[in-house]
């Protein structure tokens, strides 16, 4: 897996203060995407020790709420494993954070995958320019979806996020 930076101080993606991972590689090719340098799965740095450490070290705060996963797409089919191991780790040494996961897949494509065990939110669906509203929360245009993965899960059922 490769990543172009992790942001230690966000605040618009996701709940709270949080870090966000940004991932290279993302093949949905969003007209209007912000971030189109991420798109090249082999952009950016190699996700090494040194990179998880980093990552890991800003979580380390009790004033962090959590890490965003983001990119280019963490779900792109090259980043799923490594991605998957990464969440793992995250959630066994930082259980009282939250994962978010922004992703152009739709939750009916994705929700079997072994990942989602450790999601807490999810960002569904691809970016549509058509539909963009600066005024949305936590999203880019009204056709992605804030989901409760956990809840979702469990119930076998859809829900939608519902900041508290």
């Amino acid at each position: 897996m490769r990543y172009h930076n992790i942001t230690k101080d966000d605040m618009l993606n996701g709940e709270g203060l949080r870090v966000v991972l940004w991932v290279a590689g993302c093949d949905h090719g969003c007209k209007g995407c912000h971030n189109t340098v991420t798109w090249d799965p082999n952009g950016g740095i190699p996700f090494d020790e040194s990179a998880q450490d980093e990552l890991f070290d800003a979580l380390d705060h009790d004033y962090i709420s959590g890490v965003t996963l983001s990119g280019g797409d963490p779900l792109y089919m090259g980043n799923r494993e490594d991605m998957t191991i990464l969440a793992k780790h995250i959630k066994e040494r930082f259980p009282d954070q939250n994962i978010w996961l922004y992703t152009g897949f739709r939750w009916e494509e994705i929700s079997a995958l072994p990942i989602m065990e450790f999601i807490d939110v999810l960002v569904d669906g691809r970016f549509v320019e058509d539909l963009k509203d600066s005024k949305l929360h936590w999203k880019g245009s009204f056709n992605q979806r804030i989901i409760d993965v956990q809840k979702s899960r469990k119930n076998n059922s859809l829900y939608l996020y519902n900041a508290e």
